[in-house]
């Protein structure tokens, strides 16, 4: 019987191993639920984070009709890399023109599928029960405003709004006097997070991700000939087999998805 259970025991802790590396192994992070629902047959879009409250809307309305959609949400530098290593997405949109012509220049896209869905704003957020008062304009005291806290930001040398973010205030002329004092943030909704808590006293975030968290308020609004424009292009991945790919982006361009859109701030281009 001690004969027995040592081997059951080997061979689970083998089994274990097996699970354990080639968990190591898997070249993108997209999670197993979303995996396994990409391999019925669910159609699988990747959405910039910034995108969710508003895309969330747009599918429930699609879906009652008896489609099925998937999202995983993220920075879209990171979703593109999982694109590239091979995660099984359908659907990619990016929030900036960078990542889409990224994945495109690496031919992991359907040229032909492309097109700029949505446009957004870029704005200076604080907590609702701030005193924090500021004008946005050319060397605009950022900086003393802060005082020895940080400004939250999404991490500027990969994610779309960092990159805005850092484009404007190197535009205002005060880039240098706050580069010492960012909270870099994995993403748009992580920067948004980190001020509604209170751990930021201002951050920069779209304006479409400011009105959908009642406990931050817009201090200011980034003029747009600061940054670039800041524009949400949608594609087919290469990959993709799914023939609902071209009926899902065919809804998100018709006037049925337009309010979901509209509610939450963005400029539908299409």
């Amino acid at each position: 019987m001690a004969t027995f259970l040592s081997a059951a025991r080997l061979s689970a802790a083998r089994a274990l191993l097996v699970v354990a590396v080639v968990a190591l192994t898997v070249p993108f992070t997209v999670p197993w639920g979303i995996a396994a629902h990409a391999q019925g047959h669910d159609l699988l879009v990747f959405g910039a984070a910034s995108l969710k409250n508003a895309l969330d809307d747009a599918d429930a309305q699609y879906q009652s009709a008896g489609h099925k959609v998937v999202v995983s949400y993220g920075a879209s530098s990171a979703l593109a890399k999982q694109i590239e290593n091979g995660a099984p997405a359908d659907i990619f949109i990016s929030a900036d023109l960078d990542w889409m012509d990224y994945v495109a220049e690496h031919k992991l896209i359907k040229p032909e599928t492309r097109f700029n869905l949505l446009g957004n704003k870029l704005v200076l957020i604080a907590p609702a029960d701030s005193r924090i008062n500021l004008t946005i304009g050319p060397n605009f005291p950022l900086a003393q405003a802060l005082g020895n806290d940080r400004l939250a930001m999404a991490e500027p040398s990969a994610v779309p709004a960092g990159k805005y973010g850092k484009a404007a205030l190197e535009a205002l002329g005060v880039w240098a006097s706050v580069a010492g004092k960012i909270a870099p943030a994995q993403d748009v909704r992580a920067t948004l997070l980190l001020v509604a808590r209170g751990e930021a006293p201002l951050g920069i975030v779209y304006q479409t991700d400011a009105a959908s968290d009642k406990s931050v308020k817009i201090v200011a609004a980034f003029p747009e000939s600061t940054h670039p424009p800041i524009i949400y292009p949608i594609a087919v991945t290469t990959a993709s087999t799914n023939p609902d790919a071209a009926a899902y982006i065919g809804f998100l361009k018709s006037p049925a998805a337009k309010p979901a859109f509209e509610k939450q701030g963005f400029v539908v281009l299409q």
